[in-house]
């Protein structure tokens, strides 16, 4: 997970097995089967690489922002490339604390980047990126969600409709929830206490507040494609009047009061 976008990404060095990677597909598959949203936040060019489209710089923002400024800031660049920034066609990363050089074209080490080919560079670079360095991890994640979500229908969606239906979406309608809500064991719409949990939910609870709530009774902050207001919320009376927290049911969307 990258810490300053809090996104996953495929780690190139990975020891773990393919079949590993390829179990991950079949549960984003499931997950959009079975209409079970998941807290599970990948970059846009993951879902734009499930339907055969080839990643840019522009998605690479959203995955490393200080990257891929730096890169674009290579291309805008109006002075001498090759002298002030002393860049070749080779690229570095770590490896169990080695560094490890990789050519992005052959004798790329021998070749440098110049205003000429300064386009070229980025190019490479983007696609070993987000193309070349995770090609085996991609290709078994990619596996196993066709497995189960593949066909002419996949190609229906749009990436980022494609995202929503595993992350939901992020807009909160609570007001469109307390209309589907139900209660049992004792509680209404009426009761006072169903009256003044929705009061609280409207008035009182901040937006980061309201999410955290969310999570607490379904296990994730994010909601259906369709919005709050398909979601099944069940509130249950949790015994006689007492001190006692509320407690939840994740599994069920279940709220105890």
């Amino acid at each position: 997970q990258y810490e300053d976008t809090r996104v996953y990404w495929f780690n190139h060095i990975s020891l773990e097995n393919e079949l590993e990677f390829e179990l991950i597909g079949v549960l984003l598959g499931l997950a959009i089967y079975n209409s079970v949203i998941l807290d599970l936040h990948f970059p846009l060019v993951v879902y734009k690489k499930l339907m055969g489209y080839t990643p840019t710089l522009e998605d690479l923002y959203q995955l490393n922002p200080q990257l891929a400024k730096g890169l674009n800031d290579l291309l805008r660049y109006e002075g001498d490339v090759e002298r002030d920034f002393c860049r070749t066609f080779q690229v570095s990363y770590e490896v169990f604390d080695q560094v490890v050089n990789y050519n992005l074209k052959p004798n790329g080490d021998k070749l440098p980047v110049t205003n000429a080919n300064r386009h070229e560079f980025v190019t490479l670079y983007v696609q070993w990126l987000l193309n070349q360095s995770i090609e085996k991890q991609f290709a078994a994640f990619a596996r196993g969600f066709h497995r189960v979500c593949g066909g002419q229908a996949l190609s229906l969606f749009r990436p980022e409709e494609l995202e929503l239906l595993i992350c939901g979406s992020p807009e909160l309608n609570f007001d469109a929830l307390e209309k589907v809500c139900k209660y049992e064991n004792g509680y209404s719409a009426s009761h006072k206490i169903i009256r003044s949990f929705w009061e609280i939910v409207h008035t009182e609870l901040t937006l980061p507040e309201r999410k955290k709530l969310l999570f607490f009774v379904t296990g994730s902050d994010r909601v259906p494609i369709k919005g709050l207001g398909t979601l099944n919320f069940v509130v249950i009376r949790n015994g006689g009047d007492s001190n006692r927290l509320p407690t939840s049911h994740t599994c069920f969307n279940q709220l105890l009061l």
